[in-house]
């Protein structure tokens, strides 16, 4: 059994932990509930997240069972809270030690290069705080990678690309074809609209 630990905290960005946990846990239905994705989070009440949803932890960082994958979205909170909160940079410094993956999702860089699991090695981030990451120091940011795995650490740009670096673990855990068939069944074949060259649908 996998178990994947998707820390949460306020202002975290949905799709950055909704995307990632989409595929995680269609991944645990077609492998008969195998593996197990958990939402985990500082405190047990609500968490409110950067658009308004509202979103109860299954565990707090006090009561959770081993975590193989530690996943660490983002959001304001990511960059601008969390890396000052000792508690939860604690927590996530022991757990990434401790995983067999460490999961960034947009800013979630900034979070885990507060915590450590980030300093000295190649991630990927949001577009719009590459600069930002980047000036904190001991990190290579790369820029127009969709993810940047580097050893044991995976990361990825904004938002949507979270779902993208999940496949791309499940399929590292558990075999391409397996990561071909989660895909299908989330039906994730990305063909943006509005393209330059394209005219608007009627």
């Amino acid at each position: 059994m996998t178990t994947y630990g998707i820390l949460l905290f306020d202002t975290v960005e949905e799709l950055d932990f909704t995307g990632p946990w989409e595929v995680l846990t269609t991944s645990a239905l077609l492998r008969e509930r195998a593996d197990r994705a958990l939402l985990l989070a500082e405190r047990p009440g609500p968490v409110h997240c950067a658009k308004g949803m509202r979103v109860l932890p299954d565990h707090t960082l006090d009561d959770h069972p081993p975590l193989d994958v530690l996943l660490v979205p983002g959001g304001s909170g990511a960059r601008e809270t969390e890396p000052h909160n000792p508690r939860v940079t604690s927590w996530t410094s022991t757990r990434a030690a401790q995983a067999e993956w460490v999961v960034g999702v947009c800013t979630g860089a900034f979070l885990l290069h507060a915590a450590g699991p980030a300093r000295g090695r190649r991630v990927a981030t949001h577009w719009q705080y590459e600069e930002a990451l980047r000036t904190r120091g001991d990190v290579t940011v790369v820029p127009d990678a969709l993810y940047v795995v580097d050893g044991r650490l995976l990361t990825s740009q904004g938002v949507s690309a979270g779902i993208d670096s999940a496949l791309w673990l499940v399929g590292r855990l558990h075999g391409r074809e397996h990561a071909r068939a989660v895909r299908r069944e989330i039906q994730y074949d990305p063909a943006p609209p509005y393209l330059a060259d394209e005219p608007l649908a009627h």
